[in-house]
């Protein structure tokens, strides 16, 4: 692979936005200056005009490979990935056969050894029953464990008290939870089918997957994680209520001294319940999207640095099951072609700054995973850069869709603030707002 070198940049990284260019060699950025002359032998890419900012790094996705490939594979939504400038992720447990032991982790990164197009890793899967798999897992073999504190897609709920404090005292890395509380809901979903049966309208599930089951799980978790000193990442926050739980952190370098750490996703601050009515089920998902006193509350959260993270817990599915019953239509969106672009709409209409959108997915997920040579621009640090034009705008439709499952949940909308113009991997322009190049990511690597 020839050097190259991008040249005329507006750096948006690590809270600044400069001028310079960017000399990229062996997969690894070389040199950043305000001018670097170019040779014969180089390749050169023009970025007057257009912001670069490190690629997102996406914490919890769920790709559907194996087992559930007729939803997506991880070829298909690492693809979609890349053109949404997410340049790594971090993949689920829940597919078929479940990622709970480590063999299964290993043949997970096996698979996408040879079709993702993304960087990547896997959380490594407990459950009621793998303690001494768990045991045996290494800091560095998996990005981090994940606990189903709350019944969700799959049959991976932990609900046995001392197996959750075995968990929590034994994981070697990072803890993930998934936090709703299962009696509560289970209650909640027979008072309303008592009412109305299977023909429950889709903006119910606020109230179903209510306040009440976020914050009673997300108060164990962190109970928990301060009882036995686990690191903890509570994933998906969606309630004004649980935010008193976690302590700010408004500076990196605060965010380095927590044990506990928290993220949101793009779909719970970009829509809110009013947009059940236009949706119905395609805004379904666990937990809930709510009202727009949560959705703001959330807001406040990312800008105070209570909510460190944020990402999409991407989770393709049929159009046809989205179109099911309240009971059977699945929980889940289609979201890493249009977070990042999502996010920049949100800073187009001043909700964060492109600096916040910059540090809380791709800065913070770096710390907070201790991701080693990624997460910023720096020199000697891997290549994954986006490309933004600021000034453009992108109109969402189904014929531009990525994904396997064929829709999204922005579709009809115009985003504003900003359009991905190129994504780099590990050096590789691997989307060139046309076409894919099909050169595979690498296995994440940690500082543990």
């Amino acid at each position: 692979m020839k050097p190259l070198l991008l040249t005329n940049a507006l750096i948006i990284n690590e809270d600044l936005r400069y001028p310079a260019d960017i000399l990229i060699d062996k997969g690894r950025i070389q040199k950043i200056a305000s001018l670097i002359p170019s040779r014969t032998e180089w390749q050169v890419i023009d970025v007057r005009g257009k912001w670069v900012i490190p690629g997102m790094i996406d914490d919890q996705v769920h790709f559907r490979e194996p087992g559930l490939t007729h939803k997506g594979t991880i070829a298909s939504e690492s693809a979609a990935a890349v053109m949404g400038g997410i340049t790594s992720f971090m993949e689920m447990p829940n597919v078929t056969p479940p990622t709970t032991t480590l063999q299964a982790l290993r043949e997970k990164f096996q698979r996408a050894s040879h079709s993702s197009l993304a960087n990547y890793s896997f959380y490594f899967g407990a459950t009621n029953d793998n303690l001494d798999e768990l045991k045996a897992l290494t800091a560095s073999q998996a990005c981090g464990v994940k606990v189903f504190m709350g019944a969700s897609t799959g049959n991976m709920l932990v609900d046995d008290e001392q197996i959750l404090e075995s968990i929590f005292a034994n994981a070697p890395c990072l803890v993930a939870t998934h936090c709703e509380h299962t009696p509560t809901i289970k209650h909640n979903e027979e008072t309303w089918r008592a009412r109305l049966g299977d023909a429950i309208p889709a903006g119910e599930h606020a109230a179903i997957r209510s306040v009440d089951a976020c914050l009673t799980s997300s108060h164990q978790a962190v109970s928990l994680a301060k009882k036995h000193r686990t690191r903890l990442h509570v994933l998906h926050i969606t309630t004004a209520d649980e935010l008193a739980l976690f302590d700010a952190a408004p500076t990196l370098e605060a965010l380095r001294q927590k044990t506990i750490t928290t993220e949101a996703c793009v779909h719970h601050l970009f829509f809110n319940y009013d947009d059940y009515e236009m949706l119905g089920h395609k805004l379904k998902c666990n937990p809930s999207v709510k009202s727009s006193f949560h959705q703001e509350a959330l807001w406040r959260g990312v800008n105070e640095g209570i909510i460190d993270v944020i990402a999409t817990d991407h989770a393709p599915h049929l159009l046809e099951e989205k179109q099911n019953d309240y009971f059977a239509a699945p929980s889940g969106l289609p979201l890493v072609q249009h977070a990042l672009p999502a996010l920049l709409d949100m800073s187009s209409r001043g909700i964060f700054t492109p600096e916040m959108v910059v540090r809380k997915t791709s800065h913070a997920v770096a710390e907070r995973f201790q991701l080693k040579d990624r997460g910023y621009i720096r020199e000697g640090y891997w290549a994954d850069l986006v490309v933004i034009d600021p000034f453009s705008h992108q109109q969402i439709i189904r014929e531009d869709v990525a994904y396997k499952c064929g829709w999204s949940p922005f579709e009809g909308r115009i985003l504003s603030g900003g359009a991905v113009d190129m994504t780099l991997v590990n050096g590789h322009v691997i989307w060139n707002g046309r076409t894919i190049q099909q050169k595979y990511g690498l296995p994440l690597e940690f500082c543990r």
